[in-house]
């Protein structure tokens, strides 16, 4: 026989061999796990399906897609960190009104109130800090920003809500005010009885989030921005403090301020006390917290300012 035949057909064997391996390998993984795999997408598919927030994420992760690609063509990278914090930030926000997360946020405290540390929060803090503006309104095809932003811009409504929900003034009162209007009492009960006031109450999360951390985490000093960098830690200080108030006056209660999650039912076995207790500490801590993080994020972008003006010089 001749040698060279013989390897060939070893090495064809071998070649067979491994073919089979590497497509049961995934078959018996994927068996293996499929139990786990498929609780995790259980939880990931919608509790309620809401198509105004598929719509919203859809178009936001185009928009920024758009947009991506052509600034690369016109020469201008946008780093790795900065689509993937975007992308991640949208993913969250999505996930938090899109999961199994809203079904327990409407059945215990504490987890309503993670939801809503990531709704207003966490979500609008990454997304802004990835500065995504210019990038969307490059994606917008040229007919929708020309006829329908443009006018929108310009419209005295729109630039008069602006002015309000971006003045340095305002905008932390109106930050803290949205958590703390939602967790009264009475409002609270209504609210987690009625499917359209529960909408609007999440909608209103995100949309209370977005204008304070654009002020808080532009990176243009002042002017042109609306708030000189002391002025934001100032704020981010009196936001933590407004919410380690809320977050202690919660947790600290001796009495139960939410029965509707009585009415509702509990999807797990705490007393409503605890429950409360630790709903507080997520609005008196990680809330807080996000403030210093905020505060750290500004001091980094000040000291960016002067080499940035620095390159320009040159």
């Amino acid at each position: 026989m001749n040698p060279l035949t013989a390897d060939a057909g070893v090495r064809a064997g071998l070649g067979r061999r491994w073919s089979l391996f590497a497509i049961l390998v995934p078959v018996v993984l994927l068996l293996a796990l499929w139990p786990a795999a498929r609780a995790v997408v259980e939880f990931l598919l919608p509790w309620e399906f809401w198509p105004s927030v598929l719509l919203s994420a859809a178009i936001a992760v185009l928009l920024f897609a758009r947009g991506v690609r052509r600034a690369a063509r016109l020469g201008v990278r946008t780093g790795a960190w900065r689509q993937g914090t975007y992308y991640g930030a949208v993913l969250v926000l999505y996930l938090a009104m899109q999961s199994q997360v809203d079904y327990y946020a409407q059945h215990m405290f504490y987890i309503h109130r993670l939801q809503h540390l990531v709704l207003h929060h966490i979500g609008p803090f990454f997304l802004i800090l990835t500065a995504p503006q210019r990038l969307l309104l490059l994606g917008m095809p040229r007919g929708v920003r020309r006829r329908l932003f443009a006018p929108l811009r310009r419209n005295r409504i729109v630039r008069g809500v602006l002015h309000v929900v971006l003045h340095p003034v305002l905008a932390p009162i109106l930050f803290v005010g949205g958590v703390g209007f939602w967790l009264l009492s009475s409002m609270h009960f209504d609210v987690m009885l009625s499917l359209p006031l529960y909408k609007l109450m999440n909608w209103s999360m995100i949309i209370d989030g977005l204008p304070f951390w654009w002020l808080i985490l532009d990176r243009r000093p002042s002017p042109p921005a609306a708030m000189g960098f002391g002025g934001r830690i100032v704020a981010l200080w009196l936001v933590m403090v407004g919410q380690i108030m809320i977050g202690a006056a919660i947790g600290l209660a001796q009495h139960d301020l939410y029965p509707v999650y009585a009415i509702c039912g509990r999807a797990f076995a705490l007393s409503p006390l605890v429950d409360q207790e630790l709903g507080g500490l997520v609005v008196w801590i990680p809330g807080a917290m996000m403030s210093v993080l905020a505060t750290i994020v500004v001091l980094s972008i000040h000291r960016e300012v002067p080499r940035k003006a620095a390159a320009r010089r040159r």
